[in-house]
Protein backbone atom coordinates (compact mmCIF):
# COMPACT_ATOMS: atom_id res chain seq x y z
CA UNK A 1 0.00 0.00 0.00
CA UNK A 2 1.18 3.52 -0.81
CA UNK A 3 -0.10 6.76 0.68
CA UNK A 4 -1.58 9.55 -1.44
CA UNK A 5 -1.67 12.85 0.43
CA UNK A 6 -4.48 15.34 -0.08
CA UNK A 7 -2.31 18.20 1.14
CA UNK A 8 1.03 17.55 -0.60
CA UNK A 9 3.95 18.68 1.62
CA UNK A 10 2.88 21.97 3.19
CA UNK A 11 2.18 20.62 6.69
CA UNK A 12 5.48 18.75 6.89
CA UNK A 13 7.40 21.80 5.72
CA UNK A 14 5.56 23.96 8.28
CA UNK A 15 6.67 21.59 11.05
CA UNK A 16 10.25 21.51 9.81
CA UNK A 17 10.41 25.31 9.50
CA UNK A 18 8.89 25.90 12.93
CA UNK A 19 11.14 27.24 15.71
CA UNK A 20 8.91 27.04 18.79
CA UNK A 21 9.71 28.94 21.97
CA UNK A 22 8.46 25.97 23.99
CA UNK A 23 6.48 23.00 22.76
CA UNK A 24 4.52 23.04 19.48
CA UNK A 25 1.89 20.36 18.83
CA UNK A 26 0.16 19.69 15.49
CA UNK A 27 -3.01 17.63 15.15
CA UNK A 28 -2.99 15.13 12.27
CA UNK A 29 -6.59 13.97 12.55
CA UNK A 30 -7.66 10.62 14.02
CA UNK A 31 -5.34 10.38 17.06
CA UNK A 32 -2.14 11.51 15.35
CA UNK A 33 0.05 14.35 16.58
CA UNK A 34 3.49 15.81 15.94
CA UNK A 35 5.34 17.36 18.88
CA UNK A 36 8.34 19.66 18.35
CA UNK A 37 10.35 21.22 21.16
CA UNK A 38 12.35 24.44 21.31
CA UNK A 39 15.46 22.27 21.24
CA UNK A 40 14.39 20.73 17.93
CA UNK A 41 13.22 17.30 19.12
CA UNK A 42 10.47 16.07 16.77
CA UNK A 43 8.18 13.23 17.83
CA UNK A 44 5.29 11.67 15.87
CA UNK A 45 2.50 10.04 17.92
CA UNK A 46 0.12 7.54 16.27
CA UNK A 47 0.34 9.05 12.76
CA UNK A 48 -2.20 7.20 10.60
CA UNK A 49 -2.42 7.95 6.89
CA UNK A 50 -4.64 5.11 5.73
CA UNK A 51 -8.22 5.35 4.52
CA UNK A 52 -9.56 2.64 6.81
CA UNK A 53 -11.21 -0.52 5.52
CA UNK A 54 -14.24 0.64 3.50
CA UNK A 55 -17.12 0.09 3.83
CA UNK A 56 -16.60 -0.93 7.47
CA UNK A 57 -14.34 1.97 8.45
CA UNK A 58 -14.27 5.01 6.18
CA UNK A 59 -11.86 7.92 6.68
CA UNK A 60 -13.65 11.27 6.94
CA UNK A 61 -10.67 13.69 7.07
CA UNK A 62 -7.88 14.44 4.57
CA UNK A 63 -4.63 12.47 4.43
CA UNK A 64 -2.32 15.28 5.55
CA UNK A 65 1.05 14.11 4.21
CA UNK A 66 2.98 11.37 2.45
CA UNK A 67 5.21 9.59 5.02
CA UNK A 68 8.01 9.21 2.48
CA UNK A 69 8.31 13.02 2.46
CA UNK A 70 9.12 13.30 6.18
CA UNK A 71 12.64 14.64 6.58
CA UNK A 72 12.89 15.24 10.34
CA UNK A 73 11.84 12.85 13.11
CA UNK A 74 13.59 11.60 16.22
CA UNK A 75 10.94 9.06 17.17
CA UNK A 76 7.53 7.65 16.36
CA UNK A 77 5.36 6.50 19.27
CA UNK A 78 2.50 4.00 19.14
CA UNK A 79 -0.01 3.91 21.98
CA UNK A 80 -1.45 0.48 21.13
CA UNK A 81 -1.67 -2.14 18.41
CA UNK A 82 -4.80 -1.10 16.47
CA UNK A 83 -4.23 -0.40 12.78
CA UNK A 84 -4.88 3.34 13.08
CA UNK A 85 -2.09 3.52 15.68
CA UNK A 86 0.49 0.94 14.51
CA UNK A 87 0.44 0.90 10.71
CA UNK A 88 3.37 0.01 8.47
CA UNK A 89 2.41 2.04 5.38
CA UNK A 90 1.98 5.15 7.54
CA UNK A 91 4.94 4.80 9.87
CA UNK A 92 7.66 2.57 8.43
CA UNK A 93 8.50 5.07 5.64
CA UNK A 94 9.10 7.73 8.32
CA UNK A 95 11.63 5.44 9.97
CA UNK A 96 13.24 4.62 6.65
CA UNK A 97 13.65 8.24 5.53
CA UNK A 98 14.75 9.75 8.87
CA UNK A 99 16.45 6.97 10.82
CA UNK A 100 13.98 7.58 13.68
CA UNK A 101 13.24 4.94 16.31
CA UNK A 102 9.78 3.41 16.75
CA UNK A 103 8.53 2.89 20.30
CA UNK A 104 5.48 0.77 21.13
CA UNK A 105 4.42 -2.08 23.41
CA UNK A 106 4.78 -5.82 22.89
CA UNK A 107 1.39 -6.05 21.15
CA UNK A 108 2.41 -3.27 18.79
CA UNK A 109 5.59 -5.15 17.93
CA UNK A 110 3.50 -8.17 17.02
CA UNK A 111 1.82 -6.02 14.35
CA UNK A 112 5.22 -4.81 13.13
CA UNK A 113 6.36 -8.39 12.60
CA UNK A 114 3.04 -9.42 11.00
CA UNK A 115 3.39 -6.54 8.54
CA UNK A 116 7.09 -7.36 8.00
CA UNK A 117 8.33 -3.79 8.31
CA UNK A 118 11.97 -4.83 7.92
CA UNK A 119 11.23 -6.77 4.73
CA UNK A 120 8.76 -4.39 3.11
CA UNK A 121 10.44 -1.11 4.06
CA UNK A 122 14.03 -0.12 4.78
CA UNK A 123 13.64 -0.44 8.55
CA UNK A 124 16.37 -2.01 10.68
CA UNK A 125 15.95 -3.99 13.87
CA UNK A 126 17.77 -1.35 15.95
CA UNK A 127 15.04 1.17 15.02
CA UNK A 128 12.40 -0.85 16.90
CA UNK A 129 12.17 -0.47 20.68
CA UNK A 130 9.68 -2.20 22.96
CA UNK A 131 8.30 -0.07 25.79
CA UNK A 132 6.14 -0.62 28.85
CA UNK A 133 4.68 1.33 31.72
CA UNK A 134 7.31 3.12 33.81
CA UNK A 135 9.78 3.61 30.97
CA UNK A 136 11.39 7.03 30.47
CA UNK A 137 12.58 8.24 27.06
CA UNK A 138 14.90 11.22 26.49
CA UNK A 139 14.97 13.29 23.29
CA UNK A 140 17.19 16.31 23.87
CA UNK A 141 15.21 18.81 25.93
CA UNK A 142 12.09 16.60 25.87
CA UNK A 143 11.35 13.75 28.30
CA UNK A 144 8.60 11.20 27.58
CA UNK A 145 7.17 9.01 30.35
CA UNK A 146 5.28 5.82 29.49
CA UNK A 147 2.20 5.53 31.71
CA UNK A 148 -0.79 3.16 32.06
CA UNK A 149 -3.98 3.29 29.99
CA UNK A 150 -7.36 1.60 30.28
CA UNK A 151 -8.48 0.59 26.80
CA UNK A 152 -10.65 -2.55 26.98
CA UNK A 153 -10.44 -2.98 23.20
CA UNK A 154 -6.61 -3.12 23.13
CA UNK A 155 -4.20 -5.84 24.24
CA UNK A 156 -1.52 -3.61 25.79
CA UNK A 157 -2.23 0.12 25.60
CA UNK A 158 -0.10 2.85 27.15
CA UNK A 159 -0.29 6.61 27.48
CA UNK A 160 2.49 9.20 27.18
CA UNK A 161 3.45 12.23 29.28
CA UNK A 162 5.74 14.76 27.58
CA UNK A 163 7.70 16.93 29.98
CA UNK A 164 9.38 20.11 28.77
CA UNK A 165 10.46 23.27 30.55
CA UNK A 166 7.54 25.08 28.89
CA UNK A 167 4.84 22.67 30.01
CA UNK A 168 3.52 19.12 30.20
CA UNK A 169 1.54 17.40 27.43
CA UNK A 170 -0.41 14.15 27.80
CA UNK A 171 -1.57 11.74 25.08
CA UNK A 172 -3.96 9.03 26.22
CA UNK A 173 -4.34 6.99 23.05
CA UNK A 174 -7.88 5.59 22.88
CA UNK A 175 -8.09 4.99 26.64
CA UNK A 176 -11.12 5.45 28.86
CA UNK A 177 -11.15 6.45 32.54
CA UNK A 178 -9.99 3.98 35.13
CA UNK A 179 -6.18 4.09 35.04
CA UNK A 180 -5.32 7.78 35.11
CA UNK A 181 -5.59 8.83 38.76
CA UNK A 182 -1.95 7.98 39.46
CA UNK A 183 -0.93 9.94 36.36
CA UNK A 184 -2.92 12.98 37.44
CA UNK A 185 -1.33 12.83 40.90
CA UNK A 186 2.21 12.45 39.53
CA UNK A 187 2.21 15.27 36.96
CA UNK A 188 0.85 18.77 36.55
CA UNK A 189 -0.60 18.36 33.05
CA UNK A 190 -1.13 21.55 31.09
CA UNK A 191 -2.67 19.97 27.99
CA UNK A 192 -4.16 16.52 27.57
CA UNK A 193 -5.50 14.60 24.57
CA UNK A 194 -8.29 12.06 25.00
CA UNK A 195 -10.20 10.13 22.33
CA UNK A 196 -13.86 11.11 21.91
CA UNK A 197 -16.55 9.62 19.71
CA UNK A 198 -20.15 8.63 19.40
CA UNK A 199 -21.67 5.16 19.44
CA UNK A 200 -22.34 3.92 15.92
CA UNK A 201 -23.71 0.99 13.96
CA UNK A 202 -20.53 -0.38 12.41
CA UNK A 203 -20.44 -3.56 10.28
CA UNK A 204 -19.07 -6.48 12.27
CA UNK A 205 -15.57 -7.43 11.10
CA UNK A 206 -16.59 -11.08 10.62
CA UNK A 207 -20.30 -11.10 9.71
CA UNK A 208 -20.63 -7.67 8.12
CA UNK A 209 -23.82 -7.09 10.10
CA UNK A 210 -24.32 -3.56 11.51
CA UNK A 211 -23.45 -3.78 15.20
CA UNK A 212 -23.73 -1.22 17.99
CA UNK A 213 -20.10 -0.17 18.49
CA UNK A 214 -18.38 2.03 21.07
CA UNK A 215 -14.65 2.56 20.55
CA UNK A 216 -13.96 5.84 22.36
CA UNK A 217 -14.99 7.96 25.34
CA UNK A 218 -18.51 9.36 25.29
CA UNK A 219 -19.27 12.82 26.71
CA UNK A 220 -19.37 11.70 30.32
CA UNK A 221 -16.40 9.34 30.17
CA UNK A 222 -14.02 11.88 28.65
CA UNK A 223 -14.80 14.38 31.41
CA UNK A 224 -14.33 11.64 34.01
CA UNK A 225 -10.91 10.86 32.51
CA UNK A 226 -10.02 14.56 32.42
CA UNK A 227 -10.78 14.76 36.14
CA UNK A 228 -8.65 11.71 36.90
CA UNK A 229 -5.81 13.45 35.05
CA UNK A 230 -6.59 16.88 36.59
CA UNK A 231 -6.18 18.45 33.14
CA UNK A 232 -5.78 22.18 32.77
CA UNK A 233 -6.84 21.95 29.12
CA UNK A 234 -8.58 19.07 27.34
CA UNK A 235 -8.16 18.49 23.60
CA UNK A 236 -10.61 15.86 22.28
CA UNK A 237 -9.28 13.73 19.41
CA UNK A 238 -10.56 10.98 17.09
CA UNK A 239 -14.05 12.56 16.87
CA UNK A 240 -13.38 13.54 13.24
CA UNK A 241 -12.20 10.25 11.80
CA UNK A 242 -14.60 7.38 11.13
CA UNK A 243 -17.92 7.56 9.33
CA UNK A 244 -20.65 6.64 11.81
CA UNK A 245 -18.44 7.47 14.81
CA UNK A 246 -17.93 11.22 14.34
CA UNK A 247 -19.42 13.66 16.83
CA UNK A 248 -19.54 17.32 17.84
CA UNK A 249 -16.79 18.15 20.39
CA UNK A 250 -18.16 21.56 21.42
CA UNK A 251 -20.90 19.72 23.36
CA UNK A 252 -18.21 18.97 25.95
CA UNK A 253 -18.40 22.55 27.23
CA UNK A 254 -21.75 21.58 28.76
CA UNK A 255 -20.51 18.32 30.26
CA UNK A 256 -17.40 19.91 31.79
CA UNK A 257 -19.09 23.00 33.23
CA UNK A 258 -19.77 21.76 36.77
CA UNK A 259 -16.54 19.77 37.23
CA UNK A 260 -13.13 20.91 38.46
CA UNK A 261 -11.42 19.62 35.33
CA UNK A 262 -10.74 20.37 32.60
CA UNK A 263 -10.34 24.05 33.35
CA UNK A 264 -10.59 24.80 29.62
CA UNK A 265 -11.62 22.92 26.49
CA UNK A 266 -9.71 23.45 23.26
CA UNK A 267 -11.10 22.16 19.97
CA UNK A 268 -8.59 21.58 17.18
CA UNK A 269 -9.06 20.41 13.60
CA UNK A 270 -6.65 18.48 11.42
CA UNK A 271 -3.59 20.61 10.64
CA UNK A 272 -4.02 22.97 13.63
CA UNK A 273 -1.06 23.90 15.84
CA UNK A 274 -1.14 24.32 19.63
CA UNK A 275 1.71 25.98 21.57
CA UNK A 276 2.73 25.38 25.19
Amino acid sequence: MTVDSDWEEWLLRAVEDADPDGLAIWYLGCNGFIVKSSGGATIFIDPYLGIGDPPRTVRMVPVPFDPTEVQEADAVLGTHEHTDHVHGPSQAPILASTGATYYTTDSGHEVIHEEAWMDNWSVTDDQLEEITEGDRLEFGDLTVHVEPANDPDAEHPVSFVFEHESGTFFHGGDARPGAFESVGDAYDIDLGVLAFGTVGMIPDSETGEPTRTKWYNDENMIIEAANELQLDTLVPSHWDMWKGMTTEPTVLHNHARSFDYPETLQIVEIGDRIDL
